[in-house]
Order: structure tokens, then C-alpha cells, then sequence
């Protein structure tokens, strides 16, 4: 039985953060750096008064006090005590622009709330387009990472693959570590049988913390006797980079890898990995035997699968597959259409805000 298998990052599907937006990536960054920061700080046990100066700074800055629908901020901070003396401070009247706001909580257990960021709806030019690229890859077994959330994937599936033709029977997800709701979720027309989630393995260098930034799902699928694990991954991102975190997550992710073999007879590793075919973090997962799709002699297209796919440099996303399967493998292929950057992206990419991604989808046929 041919069986193909598909990793697909969407970068959601229906609503995006509204920083992914801003057409300057130094402007990007540091949106995210504050929205880092001031997570961080609230999530202090105590406040300083150093603490509560730089909090009440960076939601001035973003106004992040308001709720104003025809004008959002980027980030929002959600107090659900907003009252005077049980939140982190009282919320502004609407349409007001303070130059002040002061921090009336003490620390984290003050207050009941969190700091979130704004979204923004896709254009649904880019929904259907990211819906166009899933139908021309018309995977058995599709991973997408970055996802919103299950009831998101579910909707997409019903509303949008399933205009004009079939959504698979089979969708799930289940939410991880990131704030921004960035999660890893499944397509599949073969039975999920399971899953195992890695949501509280914790950080080495920080027990505190977990050391996925989303998660490592192992989804399993059943294959008439037998079973195929699809190990799925969106390792550390490289905007606020942190190399050692994603190295430890790939090697954690070969430890996954490993055992999942003792259980099962096929495994692979997919997903958004976040760096370049020589880093540390994919010679960790290489060593372990897995080999790269794209290194199959089956394979012809460009060397990258993000931005214009034209370079090594551009390969973010893999197919990692066991020695078992190598021997098995009929075909491989990339689908790059759905982005602006490639000079042959769909006729209904205009431009950047109508593209599916930035990540084109990649598949393997194997014979199972």
C-alpha cells in the first residue's frame, strides 16, 4: 500500500498575530522581544518597583491596556479581576491615552490574568490558498504545524478542504506550551489510534520550564497490522534565538525517536525544525539513523522549503525517515506554489498577504 506523508507548516490557518504583519522584521523582533519581556515579568512571584516601572512601560507602548476593535493593539494584556486594587491596574476609559499607569498588583498570585497577542483575520485569499496547497500535495498522512487550535483545525478541515471535495475523517491536536497558540496538529485519512504528548518534559538547563516551545506529539497511525508513528515537530524559532534550546530539543526529540522504535515498527520525524541541514540540532536526529527525504535519489526539486526554496540555507522543514522505510520509498516532492517569493506560485498568490505560507509542503510516497 502507497502511503503518502506530508509535513506542511501553515502558519495558521485562519488568524494570524498581527506582529507577523508588520512588514519590517527589526520592527518584528522587537515586538516579540517586549512581548518575551513583559511575559516574563509578569510571571515574577514578586514586582519591584523596578518590575512594575518596565511592566506599566511596555503596555503603554503597546497600548496593551485596550480593547478597541477598530484599532488593536499588538498585545493585550486579559486581567480577568480588572478592578481597582484585585488586578494588575485599572484599565484605562476607552478612547483615553494615558501617559501614566500605575501597577497596583504586588506579583503574580496579585492578580488573575495574562498578556496575550492581537490577531488578526487571514485574508481568505491565503486560507484558500493554503487549502489549494494541501489538496495538490493530497497526502494520506499530512502534519501541520502551526495551527491555532483543535476546533480551528476541525473547522478548516470541515469548511475549507471539504468545499468541493473531501476533509479527512481524522483531525486532531492537541494544544502546546506556545502563548501565541501556535500548536502541531494532524490530517489523516488513516485511523489515529493514539497520542502521546511531551508537553511537561522539562528543560535541562531549566527544570522550571518546558523544554518544548510547542511540543513533540507522537501520533500514531494505524496501517492494517501494523502501526506508523508520526513524531511531530516545530523545534525553537530562530527570531530570539536560543541555538542551545534547540539543541536540546532535537536531542531530546531522538530520545522520543529511539524508543518509539521499541514500540512501533515505523517512525517518522516531521516537521518545522527551525535550522539548516548542517546544524547541530539535524546532525543529532541524523545520527541516530534517520535520513533526510530530500536527500532521496527520488528527489528533484530546489534544496530549501521556505522563502524561495532556491538555497540549503532556505530548508527548514523535514522528512526524517527510519532505515526501514528508506528501502521503501517511491517518491518525493515539495509543493512551493502556495508562496509569493517562487516565481511559479499560484495564479491566486497576488501577493504576500494572499500567500499559503512561507513554507511550501513536502511529501514522501512510501510503500507500507
Amino acid at each position: 500500500m502507497a502511503v503518502r506523508i506530508a509535513t506542511f507548516n501553515t502558519e495558521n490557518l485562519f488568524r494570524r498575530p498581527s506582529v507577523f504583519r508588520l512588514a519590517d522584521a527589526t520592527e518584528r523582533r522587537q515586538v516579540l522581544d517586549d512581548f518575551d519581556a513583559l511575559t516574563a515579568l509578569l510571571d515574577k512571584a514578586t514586582y519591584t518597583d523596578d518590575d512594575k516601572r518596565r511592566i506599566s512601560e511596555l503596555i503603554l507602548k503597546y497600548r496593551a491596556y485596550s480593547s478597541d476593535p477598530d484599532d488593536p493593539p499588538l498585545m493585550y494584556v486579559n486581567q480577568n479581576r480588572p478592578g481597582e486594587g484585585s488586578g494588575l491596574f485599572r484599565t484605562p476609559p476607552p478612547g483615553s491615552h494615558p501617559t501614566a499607569l500605575p501597577i497596583s498588583a504586588d506579583g503574580r498570585k496579585a492578580w488573575a490574568g495574562w498578556v496575550e497577542l492581537g490577531q488578526d483575520d487571514l485574508d481568505m485569499t491565503a486560507v484558500g490558498n493554503t487549502g489549494r496547497v494541501i489538496t495538490e500535495v493530497d497526502a494520506d498522512v499530512l502534519l501541520v504545524p502551526e495551527v491555532e487550535d483543535r476546533l480551528t483545525l476541525s473547522r478548516f478541515n470541515r469548511h475549507v478542504l471539504g468545499l468541493g471535495g473531501q476533509p479527512y475523517p481524522f483531525a486532531l491536536l492537541i494544544d502546546g506550551n506556545d502563548p501565541r497558540g501556535i500548536d502541531i496538529g494532524i490530517l489523516s485519512r488513516l485511523p489515529i489510534t493514539s497520542v502521546r504528548p511531551h508537553l511537561f518534559d522539562p528543560d535541562p538547563a531549566d527544570p522550571e520550564r518546558p523544554l518544548f516551545s510547542r511540543d513533540c506529539p507522537e501520533y500514531e497511525i494505524q496501517l492494517g497490522q501494523d502501526s506508523l508513528v508520526v513524531l511531530g515537530n516545530h523545534l525553537k524559532s530562530k527570531s530570539n534565538d536560543d541555538p542551545e534550546l534547540r539543541l536540546a530539543q532535537a536531542e531530546r526529540v531522538s530520545e522520543i525517536y529511539r524508543a518509539a522504535l521499541q514500540r512501533v515498527p515505523h517512525v517518522v520525524v516531521a516537521g518545522d525544525l527551525n535550522d539548516f541541514p548542517d546544524s547541530k540540532p539535524v546532525a543529532v536526529l541524523l545520527d541516530t539513523g534517520l535520513r533526510d527525504a530530500m536527500s532521496h535519489p527520488s528527489y528533484h526539486g530546489p534544496p530549501g522549503t521556505h522563502g524561495t526554496c532556491l538555497h540549503k540555507r532556505d530548508k527548514l522543514d523535514y522528512l526524517l525517515l527510519p532505515p526501514a522505510l528508506w528501502e521503501r520509498v517511491q517518491g518525493v516532492g515539495l509543493e512551493p506554489r502556495g508562496i509569493f517569493a517562487r516565481p511559479d506560485h499560484f495564479t491566486s498568490v497576488h501577493d504576500k498577504t494572499e500567500e499559503a505560507s512561507d513554507h511550501a509542503a513536502l511529501y514522501v510516497d512510501v510503500d507500507l
